[in-house]
């Protein structure tokens, strides 16, 4: 399936104040080309959440990464360690990853509190780079821990988190008519006032009473 134009706009968000474009432009689909993703445009991405921030510099993040186009062997892996229901639609998507964090501190081997935090600053990194190159990702919690332990034999000092599926847009008629119904619908987000606090605990900020 061919991958739809970057410039579709009917999930561009319409926001209150003034934000960078691809702030807007980001979204997650189901829908995803079969278009091979370009191992240069993957590195790319990595590149990104390698310079993200973290608590002592920790760089606590860790991904599994499988081309379904250049390790299918290894995709298939990946897909069976995400959860059934997402499994449905993200083996469309020729690019899966799986986040971990590392629990502790190298430096001391005390628990890193901030590690899962870590973790979703690269991913977002990742994220916002790959829709600079007009590739769209969608993370998911839906994952089935065990099994991605034993499948990549991962560290008891590591924490498996969440699973990404990345590529070029598909069409949504490829999706379930329930799917195909939140892929088409308009985006929308609390307002600033709903998370945005002052003096007191759910109580908005004046900066955001007084826009």
């Amino acid at each position: 399936m061919e991958s739809l134009s970057a410039t579709d706009d009917r999930k561009t968000a319409a926001p209150d104040h003034d934000i960078l474009d691809i702030f807007a432009e980001r979204w997650s689909p189901r829908a995803f080309s079969d278009q091979r993703v370009e191992p240069e445009k993957i590195r790319r991405m990595l590149e990104a959440a390698r310079w993200t921030m973290s608590s002592y510099n920790e760089q606590p993040w860790r991904y599994i990464v499988a081309s379904r186009h250049d390790d299918p062997e290894t995709y298939e892996t990946v897909l069976t360690c995400l959860a059934e229901g997402n499994q449905a639609w993200a083996e469309n998507a020729p690019v899966l990853m799986l986040g971990l964090y590392k629990k502790a501190f190298s430096r001391n081997d005390t628990s890193n509190r901030a590690a899962p935090h870590d973790l979703g600053a690269a991913s977002a990194a990742l994220t916002f780079q790959a829709t600079a190159m007009d590739l769209y990702v969608h993370q998911m919690a839906g994952i089935k821990q065990e099994v991605i332990r034993e499948a990549f034999d991962v560290p008891s000092d590591f924490e498996p988190m969440t699973g990404l599926a990345v590529g070029y847009l598909g069409a949504p008629e490829q999706l379930s008519e329930k799917m195909q119904a939140s892929e088409q619908s308009q985006r929308s987000r609390k307002s600033l006032r709903d998370f945005a606090f002052g003096s007191t605990w759910d109580s908005p900020t004046s900066i955001v009473v007084d826009e």
